[in-house]
């Protein structure tokens, strides 16, 4: 329910003069309402400041939970469990189950963005049978939905999209519309990965406008570079650079860093296909100190591996070779194994520009079974295309053939739109070992 904006202004006094008046009660029950609204918009840099200055009243269970949430809502995951692990144990010294619950749930959320996703689903499946024993329908959609982000991160589409599948239905019930719109968000998604682009813009399209209807600038960011993100995937790159600049300058209003970072990756990724390798050098050199600054190793392994990429596509093999390289054990150490198998992919990319095929295809068959593992299978079609490439620069026409008739599955598989000129290659190579022999 709205909180009218007169009565939030005269709450947001009160506390103040709580607070200098060493009324810690008053400025408690205040605080946690004030707060609880503009978590809702976003507000972060404002609960953050409000939080704090009732924390200097004394120890307070819904003032830690609501900082340590906006800390991490801002890209400051250490800070964050700090004030959440704090949460937790007052929480459960009061037996209050709910706050319990809400409190593993964002600690797990924290583990799944620092990339421990062990972690992650630790604490969301200690807080989802608390959430049913006290009957918070809300909180049990939400740690279904945050399990089904674990699980998509992990590759298993499936179990994700079985989680957002039973997260959906309650958040309409309770009239949780920005709930709704995440999981609207979190099911496009994982369609996006499985090649489905048009199911996953018409769940983006769902979401955005509920998004904009609850004030949820954060949210309405992260459809925006959503949909950018497909369009970007189907070739319409300027539909996808509008979509990524309407999310920028709400991703800065709201202060979310580590938001901010992913669409200058992502706006970099476009001027990149487009063949303006300066603008994306640009955008991706801002986005680095960013992604340090908030701690994110996955989005500086991204970044490294983009920047990489640009090099490479410029000639400069050996700086591609660098940020790799730089790139590799991050990704190994959150454990992202879609962005290990990525990074192999350059490495053997950037060796095979160099004439070094052994090294290139040694690369190439450390990156195949992750791919597979994961369940990326254009990614998969990519390397086995590169690899087929080595072979038919070898002679072995034969190999070459095996990994394009895999190619050409996948592609199919994915609707990728290589799969003619792949169809063609292939077909040509057939011929041509027939006319060998």
């Amino acid at each position: 329910m709205a909180t009218d904006p007169m009565v939030l202004a005269r709450w947001v006094e009160v506390h103040r003069l709580a607070v200098a008046g060493q009324q810690p009660a008053i400025a408690r029950d205040l605080g946690d309402r004030v707060c609880r609204v503009w978590l809702r918009t976003s507000r972060f840099a404002a609960v953050e400041a409000m939080a704090t200055a009732t924390l200097t009243l004394g120890p307070d269970a819904s003032a830690l939970y609501q900082r340590g949430w906006a800390r991490s809502s801002t890209g400051r995951p250490r800070p964050a469990l700090e004030d959440l692990q704090q949460a937790l144990t007052m929480y459960q010294q009061a037996g209050n189950r709910a706050g319990e619950a809400a409190t593993l749930s964002n600690i797990g959320s924290v583990y799944d963005d620092l990339g421990d996703r062990q972690r992650a689903l630790d604490h969301y499946h200690q807080a989802l049978p608390i959430t049913r024993e006290v009957g918070d329908r809300a909180g049990e959609a939400t740690t279904l939905n945050n399990i089904g982000h674990v699980y998509d991160g992990l590759g298993d589409r499936q179990r994700a999209l079985d989680h957002y599948h039973q997260a959906l239905p309650i958040q309409r019930e309770v009239g949780n519309r920005a709930g709704e719109a995440t999981t609207l968000n979190n099911i496009g998604h994982v369609y996006d990965n499985l090649g489905d682009r048009q199911r996953a813009l018409d769940h983006y399209h769902q979401a955005l406008p509920i998004t904009r209807d609850v004030g949820d600038r954060a949210g309405e960011a992260a459809t925006l570079n959503n949909i950018g993100r497909v369009y970007a995937g189907l070739g319409n790159r300027q539909r996808a650079l509008d979509h990524y600049h309407q999310a920028l300058p709400i991703l800065r209003e709201v202060g979310d860093r580590a938001g901010e970072a992913t669409t200058l990756n992502n706006i970099g990724h476009v001027y990149a296909g487009l063949g303006n390798r300066q603008r994306a050098l640009d955008h991706y050199h801002q986005a680095l100190p960013i992604l340090r600054e908030v701690g994110n190793r996955a989005g500086e392994a991204t970044t490294l591996n983009n920047i990489g990429s640009v090099h490479d596509n410029l000639g400069d093999r050996q700086r591609a070779l660098d940020h790799y390289h730089q790139a590799l054990p991050i990704t190994r150490e959150v454990g992202n194994r879609a962005g290990e198998a990525t990074t192999l992919n350059n490495i053997g990319h950037a060796y095979d520009g160099l004439g070094d095929l052994q090294r290139a295809l040694d690369h190439y068959h450390q990156a195949l079974p992750i791919r597979r593992e994961v369940g990326d299978r254009a990614g998969e079609a990519t390397t086995r295309y590169n690899i087929a490439m080595i072979h038919r620069a070898g002679g072995d026409l034969d190999q070459a053939i095996r990994e394009l008739e895999h190619v050409v599955d996948l592609d199919r598989q994915v609707d990728h739109p290589d799969l003619e000129a792949d169809t063609a290659l292939l077909e040509q190579l057939r011929q041509q070992r027939a006319e060998g022999r």
